[in-house]
């Protein structure tokens, strides 16, 4: 089983059969799921000094890491809404719940709480659900058949591992 936003968007796109809408709904949650992690993310950035941050965002890079080898199970959130609110509608609120402390939505916090550009990460953080999403729903479950989630998933937490390591041994403070 991959990722629950990944199985939702391929879930929406095979009851609605209507993709841009829902890669819009997509996007518009995404962007204030994350917008919404990155301002926290930036108040945490100013009420800790920079070393406890360094150690929280390390921690939590690793932390997301370990979280990442743990699979995903889509459920039911916004039962009976599809009649109520449409295809854009039914996908904004959906994305926008799943993503609720999500490890999308906690890195974003993390990535937001490390870098002053707050813009930047929620753009970055929001193409990365793009890019991760839309094939969902263009290509639907041929993608579950075909690619190994679980690999996706380990490629995942060792890139998070790395970061979380790096960010505790303060490397990126050699290059500036």
């Amino acid at each position: 089983m991959g990722d629950k936003t990944q199985l939702l968007a391929m879930l929406l796109a095979a009851r609605f059969r209507k993709p841009w809408p829902i890669i819009a709904g997509i996007l518009v949650a995404t962007l204030a799921n994350h917008a919404l992690a990155g301002a926290v993310g930036g108040w945490v950035a100013r009420a800790l000094g920079a070393d406890v941050l360094r150690w929280v965002v390390g921690l939590s890079f690793l932390a997301v890491a370990a979280w990442m080898l743990v699979p995903d199970k889509v459920d039911d959130s916004v039962p009976g809404a599809q009649a109520r609110l449409g295809v854009f509608g039914t996908t904004l609120l959906a994305f926008f719940i799943a993503e609720m402390g999500d490890k999308t939505q906690i890195a974003t916090v993390a990535l937001a709480a490390r870098y002053a550009d707050i813009v930047g990460v929620v753009a970055g953080s929001t193409l990365g659900m793009m890019l991760a999403n839309v094939p969902a729903v263009f290509l639907g479950d041929r993608i579950a058949r075909r690619l190994s989630m679980k690999l996706v998933h380990a490629l995942a937490a060792a890139i998070f591992a790395v970061l979380g390591v790096l960010t505790l041994l303060n490397v990126g403070q050699m290059f500036g």
